[in-house]
């Protein structure tokens, strides 16, 4: 057989996907699993954005689309960011991607060289550094302790910063934690960054809309309006309305990163799915009020999560500004024997044990780069949750 290329050496499955993959293979045999891993939405898309795709296809909009998005997307993305940012961006500063991930992969096969750094506030997604590596850049993991609410300090950031650093990337509301930042800590990131005018900054944005208890959200680009020539903003429709599937991403940004990265999707994948583009303007320009009542479900699932995960032993858990994870510290859970007999020397010892006698699917926090927690997505039914809690409480209750 021919050989593989070296590069697929520098990456590995995320720990997200094989958890799924075992928990479909314990339902398969058989068991009840309640799966808690995967960050997707379990309310349907909303009828306003399926029969947008649905007219489109009538219409006859089913043709190669241009590379960067229709005019359509483009423009109902403009008018999203000028409504709920104040941000300006002409058409040509906006490329549609198939969804988020993309649009960081392009801007990352557009501007890493090999050994390029890319610094990234931790716990991450995983995505983030796996890509880099895979395209030859080098990840810089930053810890957020959680005493620091799980987010980016500024002197931190300014230590991990080299000559060789080309991105500084933030997901704030983040994934897996939950967290959000400030204006105030948002400005103080700011000012680091105006002090190194060689690095890019990506703001993943995918959680903008889910945030609770009157936390105002903002990103960079408008906090920061004179670093706007370095800052990448990148959103979609995926968490906000239901739409993963759908495959729509975006993002906003200076016009020679972005022509870039029009460039390297041509090479890859060419344009987006024209109807689901269709269904995304639907989405964007149509009724909010579905936004507000998944958000306030979201908030009700995680007080439901945290104040039953605060009542296990050995498990104490930080309550999320946003996104739609819970991220508890297992550490008064190490170094026991579950009641099944495995040891539980570590996080991923918990995660797996779990699955196996509990049959709780839930994601250990060393693969999101911080131990000893696990992420729960509670971006599940309400029922479901609560027989996962009391499942979880068992086999707390039960380790020794």
């Amino acid at each position: 057989m021919p050989a593989l290329a070296d590069r697929l050496g520098r990456t590995t499955v995320a720990a997200t996907v094989a958890m799924t993959i075992k928990a479909r293979e314990l339902r398969a045999a058989g068991h009840d699993v309640i799966a808690l891993t995967i960050g997707e939405p379990d309310f349907a898309t909303p009828a306003h954005a399926i029969e947008g795709a649905h007219q489109a296809a009538l219409a006859g909009k089913t043709k190669y689309p241009p590379q960067d998005g229709t005019a359509a997307l483009k423009e109902a993305v403009q008018r999203k960011f000028k409504r709920e940012r104040g941000l300006d961006f002409a058409l040509d500063e906006i490329c549609v991607s198939n969804g988020g991930k993309q649009a960081i992969y392009n801007a990352f096969m557009a501007t890493l060289n090999d050994g390029d750094e890319v610094v990234i506030p931790t716990p991450c997604w995983a995505a983030y550094g796996l890509m880099a590596k895979l395209i030859g850049g080098v990840p810089v993991d930053v810890a957020c302790p959680q005493n620091n609410g799980f987010k980016l300090r500024p002197e931190d950031l300014d230590a991990a910063i080299t000559p060789k650093t080309k991105w500084l990337v933030l997901n704030f509301p983040n994934n897996p934690t939950g967290a959000a930042c400030t204006r105030a800590e948002l400005e103080a990131i700011a000012a680091v960054m105006r002090r190194h005018p060689h690095v890019w900054v990506m703001s993943d944005d995918m959680y903008e809309h889910l945030i609770y208890d009157g936390f105002e959200f903002n990103t960079l680009a408008q906090v920061a309006p004179d670093l706007r020539d370095r800052i990448l903003t990148v959103s979609g429709v995926s968490k906000t309305y239901a739409m993963t599937g759908w495959r729509i991403g975006f993002s906003a940004g200076p016009r020679d990163l972005i022509k870039a990265m029009v460039a390297v999707q041509g090479h890859v994948a060419a344009g987006v799915s024209s109807i689901g583009q269709a269904a995304a303007v639907a989405a964007l320009d149509g009724p909010q009020e579905i936004v507000g009542e998944m958000r306030e479900i979201y908030r009700r699932r995680r007080d439901l999560c945290v104040d039953a995960l605060n009542t296990m032993p050995g498990v104490s858990c930080h309550r999320p500004e946003g996104a739609f994870y819970v991220f508890p510290n297992i550490a008064g859970c190490l170094g026991k024997t579950s009641a099944g007999g495995r040891k539980i020397n570590t996080d991923a010892d918990f995660a797996e044990a779990l699955l196996d006698e509990g049959h709780v699917a839930l994601v250990q926090g060393s693969s999101f780069g911080m131990s000893p927690y696990v992420r729960i997505s509670y971006a599940t039914d309400d029922a479901s949750l609560v027989r996962a809690m009391e499942r979880m409480a068992v086999f707390t209750h039960g380790l020794r």
